[in-house]
């Protein structure tokens, strides 16, 4: 079976047009050739800033670019029609589709109604401040221009657990929403964050409104009759309640196929938390490894100080590698985002090949890393910064030596704090590989290979080391990394 290999296909600052959608399907059968497997699209439904959403703002997830909403009908990445060639291509080219799924808040209401709110600390939600009082919200979802077409549901007051706006006493904070559901109270089951993590920004749904968890359960089921869909990536599930994703994917499993792939961004580098939450979802998902992300970040500003053999420490990929989705960087890591833990150029080779190459965790490039991005933006300070996220050097080259030499059991030499390896053995039908990589000087290795490869000659794929190497008699072989950088040896053909 092929290694999957999952890419990110868009960042923060993607350009907008309705672009999109057309490159992900000029650019389907290049993908399929050089060894992705699965396609992770933005959000593909209308924003609350319409044309200039990046899809975290979520307002109607039934307009795939259909609908003259929020300023336009396409979506900031291109229409439906754009979308769906999009993913039939990628279908076509034998690339699984995964589809970015925002249901923790909505934004960009109708509609206003008069709401009673108790205001709460911002820095512990379960702490009230004040008495409650009746107010104006933006609460109200009744999609005038999708007039009822696939979904009739209204979303209103008794959708939502908390806002961050009210008017008629117009005030800002973090005010929960006092209806029929929790007592007053907010979701349990979500993170411990600030108290109790449950509402994050605009209107946060409530998913004990029973009403609620149906349409988006409906909704799940609806999504993948439209458009290829082979998973969702889920947004923003520390601050939705467990038990309502433990629901949602054993329904859509159940009712679209059995095989869907689905990771959560449950973004933390506690492994305790982690851990809780798989148990909470029945280990049904996958998560994004953040710590080793986090440790990707600290090696690469670290350089030769770093010992390289606690590279794996405390991450998800080793305690849990089964349920580890391996990351260098995504769009709320890069630079100038609300995570940003950007990996230094020099090491981002490096990180790659601790992620592509190993037998643990399912890797996950991101858009810039392979195909570059420059923007413009602010910083915390107020200032602009213009950024220049370069091609990462040999990227391509990792990705296709996955598939073709990230194969059977693995072996690690982590035996020096300033250079490591590991080794892929293959199997009888696929060849393996020897990876070494340093963050101090040159180095090199003697790796017993067994004499099965006695005589065999090996040369470095990514061509940073223009030399050959022979295995000795006995199977034995030494193999050289450059300074500050990665290696991948492989059996030299002919």
């Amino acid at each position: 079976m092929t290694n999957r290999t999952l890419l990110q296909f868009f960042h923060w600052y993607t350009p907008g047009g309705g672009k999109l959608w057309g490159e992900v399907a000029e650019k389907a059968v290049s993908l399929g050739e050089m060894g992705i497997t699965d396609v992770w699209l933005p959000p593909s439904y209308k924003g609350a800033s319409g044309g200039a959403s990046v899809g975290y703002d979520a307002y109607d997830l039934f307009d795939l670019g259909e609908f003259d909403q929020k300023g336009t009908v396409a979506t900031k990445y291109g229409d439906r029609q754009g979308l769906e060639h999009a993913a039939k291509s990628l279908r076509d080219a034998q690339v699984r589709v995964i589809h970015d799924v925002v249901f923790d808040h909505k934004m960009g209401a109708d509609d206003k109604e008069r709401v009673t709110v108790q205001r709460v600390n911002d820095d512990n939600r379960n702490e009230k401040e004040g008495d409650p009082f009746e107010a104006t919200a933006y609460t109200r979802f009744t999609f005038p221009a999708r007039n009822g077409k696939y979904s009739k549901f209204v979303w209103d007051k008794m959708c939502f657990s908390g806002i961050d706006y009210v008017e008629d006493p117009d005030a800002t904070g973090v005010f929960k929403i006092l209806n029929e559901y929790g007592d007053g109270e907010w979701n349990q089951e979500v993170d411990e964050e600030n108290g109790n993590f449950d509402y994050l920004m605009g209107s946060d749904v409530e998913f004990r409104n029973n009403a609620v968890y149906e349409e988006l359960k409906y909704w799940g089921r609806w999504f993948a009759e439209q458009v290829p869909c082979d998973g969702f990536r889920l947004d923003a599930t520390k601050h939705i309640p467990a038990w309502f994703f433990r629901d949602w994917v054993g329904h859509v499993r159940e009712t679209v196929s059995s095989e869907l792939f689905v990771v959560a961004e449950y973004w933390a580098p506690d492994m305790g938390a982690l851990q809780a939450y798989l148990d909470k979802v029945d280990n049904q998902l996958m998560l994004f490894d953040a710590a080793l992300q986090i440790r990707f970040s600290q090696a690469s500003k670290a350089g030769g100080e770093f010992d390289l053999r606690t590279i794996f420490d405390g991450s998800l990929v080793s305690a849990m590698p089964d349920k580890a989705v391996t990351l260098v960087a995504n769009h709320d890591t890069q630079p100038l985002q609300a995570l940003e833990a950007a990996v230094e150029p020099w090491f981002a080779p490096l990180a790659y090949a601790l992620i592509l190459l190993r037998e643990q965790g399912m890797p996950c490039v991101f858009y810039p890393d392979l195909y570059g991005a420059k923007y413009t933006d602010k910083g915390t300070d107020g200032e602009d910064y213009e950024i220049d996220m370069p091609i990462i050097e040999g990227l391509p080259q990792l990705i296709e030596a996955r598939k073709r030499f990230a194969n059977g059991p693995q072996t690690d030499i982590f035996d020096d704090p300033h250079a490591i390896a590991f080794v892929r053995h293959g199997t009888a039908e696929a060849p393996g590989c020897v990876v070494i990589l340093a963050n101090g000087p040159e180095a090199s290795k003697t790796i017993e290979l067994g004499a099965d490869h006695a005589g065999k000659t090996f040369h470095d794929f990514l061509g940073h080391c223009g030399e050959d190497a022979v295995a000795d008699d006995e199977g034995r072989v030494t193999v050289r990394v450059n300074g500050g950088s990665v290696s991948v040896w492989v059996p030299k053909e002919g």
